[in-house]
């Protein structure tokens, strides 16, 4: 599998979506105390805004990116657990950094939940850097941002 097998989501992918989203952020409800905000996403209106690239057949990945003015956001990453150890979550971070460049955008931001400590683990591996740390309602979120450009 390579960044070339990351395609954009098409209708036929929602159950897909759903399906990996829930597999991947469902361990952390217990964690966080609630169901974390990628599984209570509208799948279905993110995939027809253009906003979900997922990668094999059967979906095993996936981003929900969003582009704006000044940065893309990455809102989420998912890998199906039987997936975890195959280089899926490198290869969809590398095709979030080549989307930013292709959009002409200077950088790729994130949050994660604090309470999901292997992210905080993870993005600095892959050049992302604290912004900041901020509670946004029930959700004590770290920020990350990358340049890319």
């Amino acid at each position: 599998m390579t960044d070339d097998d990351i395609r954009s989501a098409v209708d036929a992918d929602v159950c897909a979506v759903k399906a990996v989203t829930d597999a991947a952020y469902e361990h952390y409800i217990e964690r966080i105390g609630r169901a974390p905000v990628p599984m209570e996403a509208d799948h279905a209106a993110d995939v027809a805004a253009g906003k979900v690239f997922v990668t094999g057949d059967p979906v095993i990945g996936l981003v929900v990116l969003e582009a704006h003015e000044d940065h893309l956001f990455l809102d989420s990453i998912a890998v199906h657990p039987d997936a975890h150890g195959r280089g899926v979550g490198r290869r969809l971070l590398h095709f979030v950094d080549a989307r930013a460049r292709a959009l002409g955008l200077p950088e790729v931001r994130l949050y994660t939940n604090a309470l999901m400590w292997e992210n905080q683990k993870i993005y600095p591996k892959y050049g992302y850097e604290v912004v900041e740390r901020r509670v946004d309602g029930p959700y004590d979120r770290i920020h990350y941002r990358k340049r890319v450009a």
